[in-house]
């Protein structure tokens, strides 16, 4: 029963996630190949706790590629495992990205590494994520993708928070 209770109480790395809370202004970068000439959108992002402070829940609005954007992302730290799970979904598509990672103290930042599928042949393809902490009011996450056989940066966002939520937590 100790184990159980211990798996479901948020710990110091869901009060690293709920630090996040608050409304965001991201400037997205993207590339659609390696060298290939870079693409600007902007989105806002709404940061909330979640289910008694246990996840993180980012609902995304903007635009990109002229289109209208949404999209949701979900951050998990597992007490047992001690990784971190990402997901991100969007209406760009009808595939779910799958993440997992660790943080890195020295680097304030978490790497993530998973598979999506490429709409283009069907095909899984490794994709990696690091997202870092620059201060408590800007982040900064990259996107790295493969192609022909080389991973490259294929996106960037620099997110800026504009207002702070209050929200009731449950931390140990």
């Amino acid at each position: 029963m100790k184990a159980w209770i211990a798996y479901a109480t948020p710990s110091e790395a869901h009060k690293l996630m709920a630090d996040e809370v608050g409304s965001w202004n991201c400037d997205m970068t993207f590339w659609t190949e390696p060298n290939g000439k870079p693409q600007k959108s902007t989105s806002v992002a709404e940061i909330k706790m979640i289910l008694g402070g246990r996840y993180q829940e980012a609902v995304y609005k903007g635009t990109m590629m002229g289109q209208p954007f949404e999209g949701k992302a979900t951050l998990a730290y597992n007490n047992a495992s001690e990784e971190y799970t990402s997901t991100f979904i969007d209406n760009m598509g009808t595939g779910m990205m799958v993440g997992m990672g660790k943080y890195n103290q020295a680097t304030k930042s978490m790497e993530f590494k998973g598979e999506m599928v490429n709409p283009v042949n069907g095909e899984k393809t490794p994709y990696r994520e690091i997202y870092t902490i620059v201060d408590p009011k800007t982040r900064k996450m990259e996107m790295f993708d493969m192609k022909n056989g080389s991973e490259y940066k294929s996106m960037e966002i620099v997110m800026t928070k504009k207002v702070i939520f209050l929200q009731d937590t449950n931390y140990k």
